[in-house]
């Protein structure tokens, strides 16, 4: 027989994103209406070790589907990598009478909710990263406000190096991860991108490139670097010295995790969150919810983990020809 659930634990967990707010803000509100208590697990799994635990009610979450970031707080915890800090945080669950735990977050998340499912704790993961690089889902809470971000703030850089007639470097987040830099390439007409998937570390293409594009007109130049690639600033110097054209670098960085989430951020959170809620109340465990095919779903973790993502060729390809 399915496991009975009475208490719903909520946890952030890695990198914030915008949006989590609002599928916490789901997941109290649905377990509530369930029947069920919930409770809020502060500071990640870090927290859940020292036993950063509250009640929420349907109150607790009034105002906070608007705002950026996580109310609940989110941490790095190494220690929750070893059995031991495993085992500790299955026990901690079971102290607090939290029988189904929903983990908000990335790859990395998930395995910590993998391992809590193998100590006896009915789990659910919701994927929550700016990222996108979640292989099982093709949407993940906060990169369509990321990318709205970073792509209005490479709207702004274009204008001013468009006056000056310069080259501009610009960095966006997404670890190793280029969706980021893929989109924004599109959306904002970048001349160049640079995605950890895809660069070969040949800089002497993009000097021909621009040297090329100078040639025929064309008075400024912006290449969109991901953050997996970095070293924006000694690039901008070395392109600079062998072309010639004056060349800056920007890194927008954390400002691309902050900020009010998007209606797509917003929906798709709430959506998911209520959705996990539903996977725990029908006594499933160690499962992710996902979207695919505009319909919102659910994997076994250890299928999503397995699972590999790549950059669509197809968008990649035409970056490069509508830059043209």
């Amino acid at each position: 027989m399915a496991k009975e659930i009475g208490t719903i634990g909520v946890l952030t967990s890695g990198g914030d994103a915008p949006g989590m707010n609002a599928a916490i803000r789901a997941v109290v509100r649905q377990s509530i209406s369930n029947g069920k208590k919930v409770k809020g697990i502060k500071r990640g799994y870090a927290g859940l070790l020292q036993e950063e635990i509250v009640d929420l009610e349907a109150r607790s979450v009034s105002d906070t589907i608007q705002r950026g970031g996580t109310i609940l707080q989110t941490a790095r915890c190494p220690e929750f990598m070893t059995e031991e800090g495993q085992k500790l945080g299955a026990e901690v669950c079971r102290k607090h009478g939290i029988d189904g735990l929903i983990v908000i977050g990335g790859d990395g998340s998930f395995k910590g909710a993998q391992k809590l499912a193998a100590n006896g704790i009915n789990t659910v993961g919701i994927p929550g990263t700016i990222d996108l690089d979640i292989a099982c889902t093709e949407y993940t809470i906060g990169f369509d406000t990321a990318v709205n971000t970073a792509m209005e703030a490479i709207d702004k850089v274009r204008d001013t190096s468009t006056s000056h007639e310069r080259c501009s470097i610009i960095e966006v987040m997404g670890r190793g991860a280029g969706y980021i830099a893929l989109w924004c390439g599109i959306a904002n007409g970048a001349e160049d991108i640079l995605l950890p998937e895809k660069y070969d570390y040949d800089e002497q293409k993009l000097v021909n490139n621009i040297i090329r594009n100078r040639k025929q007109g064309k008075k400024h130049h912006i290449i969109i670097n991901a953050e997996g690639i970095g070293h924006s600033a000694s690039m901008a110097r070395r392109i600079e010295a062998a072309t010639g054209l004056e060349t800056r670098a920007s890194i927008l960085g954390h400002m691309q995790r902050g900020g009010s989430p998007t209606c797509k951020d917003r929906v798709y959170a709430s959506t998911m969150g209520a959705y996990a809620v539903d996977l725990l109340c029908q006594g499933k465990s160690n499962r992710v919810v996902g979207y695919r095919h505009g319909d919102f779903v659910d994997f076994d973790i250890d299928e999503a983990l397995a699972m590999q993502k790549e950059i669509p060729e197809y968008q990649f390809e035409i970056c490069k020809s509508l830059s043209v």
